[in-house]
């Protein structure tokens, strides 16, 4: 629980836009210093200005989150300018969707580099800074957020490699705050599981790697893109509503952070399938009318 913003440090990966960018305004207008990391380096550019601007002492630092070294490269520059940070936001991700046996091996390598991997290497860094920073004053208080998804929740079809990332990062997360009750009373954890979000995540090939170059599209992929494309861009909850609900979780030290509590019934019904080892039921059971459009799209000839 984080009682008091002002003068606190915050790092937040994924800060130049979406969430990240949305988390960074709300942190400078609370009087924290500000860590913003992304791997788009224009973009960084220009949410680092406007984040200054609102009078916070920003650090911009171009990042990787897939690579180890640069991850420790931030936690190191962090550390010297700002000392150990209060908040570090794990957020930065891609989204890829398709049929799970048509992902090529660089497609699963790129989406759990950055989904898995980036929120592992953060916690990895920064998570002994704080209980560092712990044991030395009694009145620290810090707090990591993880982006996972309520595809970390649910298992919707057409989204393989994207499901299995963020299950994991669920996962990640839900150890992590069981293993912070452990050893401290004064750094915690949450995850923050959106559903569709207008946030950009549906072009996240805009910073695919060269080295993990995409093959041509398979139909179904070409299909996931377009549903995507259609649910990111139309949802109604905006990205600045999210970063809020993640600042009230901080306040609260509440672990699961839901940007649609509604799709809940869902999960609900997920965990009543596994209780009593039934088949999975229909995701397209409410709306089968979506289903019926997947798999016909699906089934062209």
């Amino acid at each position: 629980m984080i009682e008091r913003f002002q003068g606190a440090t915050a790092v937040i990966t994924g800060a130049a836009s979406g969430f990240g960018l949305e988390a960074s305004r709300i942190a400078a207008r609370e009087g924290m210093n500000v860590v913003m990391a992304d791997v788009q380096a224009d973009a960084l550019e220009r949410a680092a200005a406007e984040v200054e601007a609102l009078g916070a002492r920003v650090l911009p630092f171009r990042l990787d989150v897939s690579k180890a070294s640069e991850v420790e490269a931030l936690g190191a520059a962090t550390q010297q300018r700002f000392g150990a940070p209060h908040f570090v936001f794990n957020n930065a991700g891609v989204g890829a969707g398709g049929l799970i046996w048509e992902h090529s091996a660089k497609d699963w390598e790129w989406v759990i580099n950055v989904n898995l991997w980036g929120v592992a290497h953060g916690v990895r860094v920064f998570t002994p800074m704080m209980l560092a920073a712990a044991k030395a004053d009694p009145n620290y208080r810090g707090h990591i957020v993880n982006t996972a998804s309520m595809a970390g929740m649910l298992n919707a079809p057409n989204m393989g490699v994207y499901n299995v990332t963020k299950h994991a990062v669920v996962a990640l997360s839900e150890t992590l705050y069981q293993d912070l009750r452990l050893v401290t009373d004064q750094v915690s954890a949450s995850v923050l599981c959106p559903y569709f979000v207008p946030t950009g995540i549906h072009q996240s090939e805009r910073n695919r790697p060269a080295d993990m170059a995409a093959q041509k599209p398979t139909r179904s992929q070409l299909v996931a893109q377009a549903m995507s494309d259609k649910a990111v861009t139309s949802g109604k909850v905006t990205a600045a509503e999210v970063a809020h609900k993640v600042f009230d979780a901080l306040r609260e030290d509440r672990f699961y952070v839901f940007s649609h509590p509604q799709a809940l019934s869902g999960v609900q019904l997920r965990m009543e399938d596994i209780l009593l080892q039934r088949n999975p039921t229909d995701p397209f059971k409410a709306k089968p009318e979506i289903g019926e459009r997947l798999r016909a799209a699906l089934r062209e000839a």
